[in-house]
Order: C-alpha cells, then structure tokens, then sequence
C-alpha cells in the first residue's frame, strides 16, 4: 500500500471562484451546498450510484399485485424456507457472472441486510454449553458496527474480545475477517495466533469489482454479502450469507426467523429484478450499447479517487492510501482498488482527525472506533456527488 504524501511547493486546487479542476486537466463546477452546511460522511448510504439506476428505471420495475405474496413461506423444500427461489437463483447467477464466490453445493440464507446475517452467524458458531460467552475478532482497524452490534445485543453467547492480531486466550474464538477491509480497503486473511480452536466469518460487503479486482474465487465456510453495497440499493435491506455446513445454514436461517419471522417478499422480488437486469448486461453485452453496472461504478469510484488524491498530494494536512495493482479475473485486466471509504491520517500536529475535520463542518468516523489511532479518520466515498465536491473544496482549504 502507497501513501500520498503532501508537497508544500504545490500550487493552490482552486484555480478560480467558480469551478474545481481535475486530475485530467478539466473542471468541475463547486458544490450545490452551502458553505455553511455539514457534510456527513460518517455513514455508508451508497447514494452515489443513483445516477445509473434513473437511466435503468423502466428495466428495473416490478410490479407486486394485491393479492401476490401474502404468505410467510416461501420455499419449504429449503432450509432457507422464507426465501424466494427466484432470489436463490439471482444470486447464485450473480456469482457466476461476476466470480467471486462459489455458490455450488452451498447453502444461501437470507436476511435483513448483513447485518442481521452477521448476529446470526454468531448465533450458530457460539457454543450453547460453555459457562462464558465466546470472543469474537477481528483485526485493527476493523469495522466499527461489529463491536456496536455486540454492544447492543449483549449475548449470553457472545461478547467482543478485541483486536484478532494480539489475541493471545487459549479459549475459542470466532474471526471476522473483512476483505476488502472496512475502513481502510486492504485485503485480508485471518490473524489470530493462538492454540485455541477458532472459527471464522468472511465478510464480503465490498468484495464486488467496482470496488477492488476479482483475484479469485471466495471459499470460505461463511460469506455475507449485502444489496445495499454491491448495487446501492440499501433501502431494500436484503443481505445473504453463503454457508458450507448445513447445520450451520439451519441455525442462521433459524436466527432469522425468530428474530424477523423472514424477510419481506416485496424486497426480495425487487432485488431479484434488478440482479437479473445487471446479469442480463453482461449476457448480452455485445448487443448493449449503453455502460454496464459494474463499469460504471468502477469508472465513478476511479475518478473521485483521482480527485480525492490530487487534493491529498496537494494538501500538508493529510495523507492517504494508495492500492497496488491486480489482475482482475472479471474485466480482464490489471486494475487498483477503489475502496467505498478513505481512510485518512492527519500529519504532525493534529492528534484527531475527527475533531479537525468537525471544524471544516465535516462529519467522518474517527479512528478510535475502528481500534486504530486517532489521527486516522474515515469518509465515505459513496455519497451524493454534491457532498463529494464540497468535501474536496474543503480539503483544499484545510491548513495546519
């Protein structure tokens, strides 16, 4: 991983009063927002793909008749019997379309979102007959939510047990590995260096190639993926997990149920839709002339990247991270990794990146609630394109 460091001798972003330039030379117009405003890029509401799903609106349509999907059942030949077969078999083509995790011969549960899947896979690791909850993972920095999540639910079967990379217990234990990683984009594997028996949870939220190359097909005894990251439909809140052993698929799918009674017919219908639209591109993409989904994400993310770096390199205030380049078994080519989030890190002087940006009236997620430093902080890099370019106004005007 590259850092973009700062140059002092750089000339000044804002060229003139009325517009922004970019790395290729041309311009932007400023944002929209006022100056005044607070730009919150804290959260993750992949807004910033809206733009392609208006042009797609008439193919995406669904329309759901009074008397269609009253029922809870949905499929009682599956363990996973509140999920819609036609769901089962878009995602299982989405898969195939895009290679990045086997679905052959695996059990697919669906939930509200990841974030549901993700308590219920802890549900079905957890050992119920251990006088102590068991501890769960994950490498610093990891996502923020986990421990949230923990905190909230309080479980009798399981409890946060801190940074996988310095877990020394001989007690079991469950890994969160997150690739590619969230906050920072880094791909990863699992950490933890103990005698203990552990198990482990890959979460692939952003394991999609608008957001990082395709090196190879996922095989992991649990994967979660979500909607909401890999189209920017997080409204729908459909999330699923892909489950090696059957007993574990049963107790996820069990979780589920008694938690939520199921998932609702309407978001799995429309999410069905609109993978079948994506997968029909690319079926038919010698015929289309129009940009394919994944294309246009991954063009969209490249060129705020390019801005958000040129700002960087520009600025005495921060540095940020560059990717190496990998193959890509999707597109074909060598390509770098464009996270949905950057992880920044104030330079000398600054002791917290969250705080300094507060002060620009710029809301991010700072890098104690990640288990890392302080100085680091993390942006959204999905968000509405008016937020986008007041963030990179912002930025240049920063000064220590």
């Amino acid at each position: 991983m590259v850092v973009a460091n700062a140059k002092a001798s750089s000339p000044s972003l804002l060229s003139n009063k009325n517009s922004f330039p970019c790395p290729n030379g041309t311009t932007i117009p400023l944002s929209t927002l006022s100056s005044n405003s607070i730009i919150n890029l804290d959260r993750g509401d992949p807004e910033a793909f809206g733009t392609y799903w208006k042009k797609m609106s008439e193919e995406c349509t669904v329309v759901i008749k009074g008397w269609e999907l009253r029922s809870y059942l949905s499929d009682m030949n599956n363990i996973c019997w509140f999920m819609l077969p036609e769901l089962r078999e878009a995602i299982e083509r989405l898969h195939r379309v895009v290679g990045n995790a086997v679905t052959q011969d695996r059990h697919i549960v669906v939930g509200t979102g990841s974030t549901q899947l993700f308590n219920a896979a802890l549900f079905a690791l957890s050992p119920s007959d251990t006088p102590q909850p068991i501890n769960v993972l994950a490498a610093a920095p990891y996502y923020s939510e986990y421990v949230d999540q923990l905190d909230v639910m309080r479980s009798e079967l399981f409890q946060w047990g801190g940074d996988a990379a310095l877990y020394d217990k001989n007690e079991p234990y469950i890994e969160v590995v997150t690739y590619p990683n969230n906050p920072d984009g880094t791909i990863r594997g699992p950490v933890v260096n103990s005698v203990a028996e552990g198990k482990l949870v890959h979460d692939l939220a952003y394991y999609w190639p608008h957001y990082t190359p395709i090196t190879n097909q996922a095989d992991h005894d649990i994967m979660l993926f979500t909607f909401s990251k890999c189209t920017g439909h997080a409204g729908s809140r459909i999330g699923w997990a892909i489950v090696k052993d059957i007993e574990v698929a049963k107790k996820m799918a069990k979780f589920v149920q008694m938690s939520t009674l199921g998932v609702s017919k309407e978001s799995q219908t429309r999410v069905a839709k609109i993978i079948g639209v994506i997968c029909d591109g690319y079926k038919n993409l010698k015929s289309i002339e129009s940009e394919l989904f994944f294309e246009f994400g991954k063009r969209l993310l490249r060129e705020r990247w390019e801005k958000l770096w040129a700002v960087i390199e520009q600025s005495k205030v921060f540095t940020a991270a560059k990717y190496p380049l990998a193959y890509c078994n999707f597109t074909n080519e060598a390509s770098e990794t464009y996270p949905a989030f950057a992880w920044l890190k104030c330079e000398e002087g600054i002791e917290n990146a969250e705080s300094y940006l507060g002060k620009l009236k710029i809301r991010g997620r700072g890098g104690d609630r990640f288990g890392a430093d302080p100085k680091y902080v993390r942006l959204s890099m999905i968000g509405r394109d008016d937020e986008f370019d007041e963030l990179l106004i912002r930025l240049s005007n920063a000064t220590n």
